[in-house]
């Protein structure tokens, strides 16, 4: 029976290929569902400075100890919140609302605040927690319901500190890391860009801004025949083109992509999507995720360039309906964060 499930599971989800249906929505939001609140099998980012740190990740991180790790819970609480936005009929809404309700309270978020606080994990989760907390920041703050404005004012004080971090460490940060994985320097200023162009924070903008005009203006011809290295679920060029696009006016960009990425302007562009030999491994599996997160690049992309880059759509496409029957392939190693990528794409093609 469970092989049937996920082979029905999988003929629905491989249909939206064009737009994501109310079914479909329903069934990518049972995954953050299902590990919100699922403390074990669990990686912790921890430091160790004597035994009294050794304690359970629901006691470490009563808001974000659920799917796997820190970041994937916090990315699977935005999923669940940009399902509630987008989808009012959602199934299970009040169960969904009533986890968040409870991993979301001001008093889990002060045990998180603390956390952070102390000394010795001044870096914990720099950058790409820091990027997607400050995502759901914004999912939260944008979404006009009494429960939400409500979480959105609980999380405020963590998103204020991961800011203050991103302001003391970007200058710091003298040479990119141009990883496919979680410190890929690129992706981790993409949300933070984005929060603070919606919160009007100059400091923060500015900040963003400048460091990643000293990081990556100067860089040319990306080498996208170098792509995927064997655990990559980001794309570094891509990455830094999202960034790039996000910071700079259409001139200044479109003339900074041409020395970076002259391949993207010829409509015989073409990429191979990258393949999972064994999706029970939890490092081979991030592969599925690049392909999501080249999809998610390749659409912004075209949103605001449609003219120059239109012909990029297929590609994306492609790149995104190879990895569907992954999200839900009943391996827990791409279940507790799939979803997220998957959604992630499907945001960027509206």
């Amino acid at each position: 029976m469970k092989y049937i499930y996920y082979f029905l599971l999988l003929l629905s989800i491989t249909s939206f290929s064009q737009q994501l249906s109310l079914e479909s929505a329903n069934h990518l939001a049972t995954l953050p569902i299902k590990c919100l609140q699922q403390e074990y099998p669990n990686k912790l980012g921890q430091m160790l400075i004597d035994s009294t740190e050794i304690q359970s990740p629901k006691k470490l991180h009563p808001s974000f100890y659920g799917c796997f790790d820190w970041h994937s819970s916090v990315h699977g609480h935005w999923s669940l919140v940009y399902l509630l936005k987008n989808y009012p009929k959602l199934a299970n809404r009040d169960e969904i609302i009533k986890k968040l309700n409870t991993n979301l309270s001001a008093a889990n978020i002060q045990n998180e605040i603390d956390y952070l606080n102390k000394k010795h994990e001044k870096s914990f989760e720099r950058t790409y927690g820091w990027n997607w907390l400050l995502k759901l920041q914004l999912e939260l703050d944008t979404y006009n319901e009494p429960f939400a404005q409500q979480l959105a004012q609980n999380l405020k004080p963590l998103s204020n500190i991961i800011i203050e971090r991103y302001i003391e460490f970007l200058p710091k940060l003298l040479y990119p890391v141009r990883a496919g994985t979680h410190n890929n320097s690129a992706f981790g200023l993409t949300y933070a860009w984005d929060f603070a162009m919606y919160s009007k924070n100059t400091n923060f903008q500015n900040n963003i801004k400048a460091n990643a005009i000293r990081l990556f203006q100067n860089d040319q011809n990306c080498p996208f025949n170098w792509e995927p290295s064997g655990t990559d679920f980001l794309s570094p060029c891509l990455e830094e083109i999202g960034i790039m696009q996000r910071i700079l006016p259409k001139k200044e960009f479109l003339l900074w992509l041409k020395k970076f990425a002259p391949s993207l302007f010829t409509t015989r562009f073409t990429w191979q999507v990258a393949k999972v030999s064994d999706r029970t491994d939890g490092h081979l599996v991030h592969l599925d995720g690049l392909n999501f997160s080249r999809a998610w690049n390749f659409y912004y992309l075209i949103k605001q360039y449609p003219k120059e880059f239109g012909h990029l759509k297929p590609l994306a496409d492609y790149h995104l309906n190879f990895s569907l029957p992954s999200v839900v392939d009943g391996n827990y190693e791409g279940e507790h964060w799939l979803a997220s990528f998957a959604l992630r794409a499907f945001e960027e093609r509206k």
